[in-house]
């Protein structure tokens, strides 16, 4: 078995470095903005398809009287997602870059037209399985594209650029989907993506876009497909993935999180988990997650940076509206607006990120600083109450905003300056997975805290009203039930409740800078690093002479 001794640092210790393998080619010039803005409005799609049905669910279950599949609406999208992530980077390792990726589009597209035409929820709840299949390699295969596009120095400007608009989508997706959803049809959240997708697809259809690596003939592969793309590991890996977030539905939804349901599937995850490993393990370079990749600690850093980091940005923006409609007592669409004191600071900060690592050529202290900042305001948040000036949630949001959009992309960097380029592919599926399973389990243990607090809360703070009612009119409707005199106690137990998601929203942040802090081994390192990435002007790279 192929061994390899780990890189000495957390994130990536050493200055960009050239790419260990020769660019087939390069796209310049006008065709590069072209492809660059197609491959971010795809991403953008991707992240608005996972929050805008958020707040079309009312309305959706007022249409098909579907109020217990609501989990479903969700969680079948993750479903399909997620299981095949990993498979993706073997499929695009094997075959065209280009019509890999716009197969799978038209799957997410198809999805969409089916969820958009729905009509009962059984149908929806199949588009949505069906957007997610197609969603599972978009994102890896925008990145890899890029990655395959431009020189090794460039990537982190045009990431940067990237994971800033395409991180919109997830806090624009509930109010793009209430305004269609207020003003016209909840259908509109899925038909979006049909002309939208047109301007993501047919640029890439008239570009040439360059394989990272030479592919074999799609005949060589597919009479060896079950060699190369190692099925039988996907065949355990995908049902343990499917079990593990079937749990996360069910657990305090349909049964409670110590039924014999839901400690079973949690079991059966685990117990294929564990089979899967083993054969990836067996599989070395071959597995659908190839071990040689796997060992280097900058990579699997990278993979529970981006699992903790994307894990903030999802419990923002699904709690910061609640608090802001619930408990400011906002419209939803003026909650979205409030909302860009997030926005506006992390899509600008993504974008000078991207620029001070393409300059500097130095990703720990940039990723260590963006973990801080979005850790102290991540904490910052717990601090909200009824009463809260404008100054203080728009500056713990400019606060938090700043921090994640310079670390949205170093994750991605510091795993491409260890690799080559036929690692590329498996590599970016990996942190592409990370990106959509921590939130899906972090979302689960946010929705479990609020919902256990709101409850205690309420009888605390409120001990006169109604809890079971306040509960089920929901956050926007409860102030039409509850009496004046309980009003202020119901709103101290909804922020109380808040307080402690936002605890644990600052906790994921913590594990987040843990992970970019350096290990002893690598402080005297990481201070010169710190020192030279003071100088903004060009600075020679530090090179690690301990390999």
């Amino acid at each position: 078995m192929h061994t390899e001794e780990a890189p000495p640092a957390n994130l990536e210790p050493e200055a960009m470095q050239a790419p260990k393998d020769t660019q087939l080619d390069q796209v310049t010039g006008v065709k590069l903005v072209i492809l660059l803005s197609s491959l971010a409005l795809s991403c953008l799609l991707l992240l608005l398809d996972t929050s805008i049905v958020s707040t079309a669910i009312p309305k959706i279950t007022d249409d098909f009287h579907s109020l217990p599949d609501v989990g479903w609406y969700g969680s079948a999208y993750q479903l399909g997602s997620s299981a095949l992530q990993l498979l993706t980077g073997k499929i695009y390792n094997q075959f065209s870059l280009k019509w890999t990726f716009l197969t799978f589009f038209a799957v997410f597209e198809l999805g969409s037209a089916l969820c958009g035409a729905a009509q009962s929820s059984a149908m929806l709840i199949v588009g949505r399985v069906v957007a997610g299949i197609g969603a599972s390699a978009l994102m890896n295969g925008t990145i890899t594209i890029i990655s395959a596009s431009v020189p090794l120095e460039k990537r982190p400007f045009l990431l940067g650029i990237l994971m800033g608009i395409a991180q919109l989508g997830v806090v624009l997706g509930p109010l793009v989907g209430g305004a269609f959803t207020t003003g016209y049809t909840w259908r509109w959240c899925f038909y979006l993506n049909l002309p939208l997708g047109t301007l993501v697809a047919l640029p890439i259809v008239l570009l040439h876009i360059p394989n990272e690596v030479p592919k074999k003939s799609p005949g060589s592969v597919l009479q060896n497909i079950h060699h190369h793309l190692d099925l039988l590991g996907f065949a355990l890996f995908a049902p343990a993935i499917v079990m593990l977030l079937l749990a996360l539905q069910f657990g305090g939804n349909e049964y409670p999180w110590n039924s014999s349901q839901v400690i079973g599937l949690f079991c059966g995850a685990g117990a294929i988990f564990i089979v899967w490993m083993v054969w990836n393990y067996h599989k070395g370079a071959d597995a659908l997650l190839p071990v040689a990749i796997i060992r280097r600690r900058v990579i699997w850093m990278s993979g529970v940076n981006y699992t903790f980091l994307l894990s903030t940005l999802f419990g923002a923006s699904y709690f910061l509206p609640i608090y802001f409609q619930a408990v400011k007592g906002v419209s939803a669409v003026l909650s979205g607006v409030y909302l860009l004191a997030t926005i506006l600071p992390q899509l600008l900060s993504a974008v000078i990120g991207g620029t001070l690592v393409s300059k500097i050529g130095r990703v720990p202290p940039m990723a260590l600083f963006s973990a801080t900042l979005t850790t102290v305001g991540s904490g910052l948040y717990s601090l909200f109450t009824p009463g809260s000036s404008t100054g203080e949630w728009v500056g713990f949001q400019v606060i938090t905003g700043l921090g994640r959009g310079i670390g949205l992309q170093m994750p991605i960097v510091a795993a491409q300056n260890s690799i080559s380029q036929d690692e590329l592919s498996p590599t970016m599926a990996f942190l592409v997975w990370c990106q959509y399973i921590g939130p899906a389990i972090f979302l689960a243990l946010y929705n479990t805290v609020f919902d256990t607090s709101l409850k205690s809360q309420l009888r605390e703070q409120a001990s006169n009203a109604d809890a079971a009612a306040i509960i089920d009119a929901g956050a926007t409707g409860f102030r039409s039930i509850v009496e004046p005199q309980d009003l202020r106690g119901v709103l101290r137990a909804y922020t109380n409740s808040l307080d402690n998601v936002f605890y644990l929203v600052a906790g994921a942040g913590a594990v987040s800078w843990l992970c970019d802090v350096p290990w002893p081994q690598d402080i005297e390192k990481f201070v010169d690093e710190l020192l030279c990435s003071c100088i903004i002007y060009e600075v020679e790279p530090i090179q690690d002479h301990d390999k």
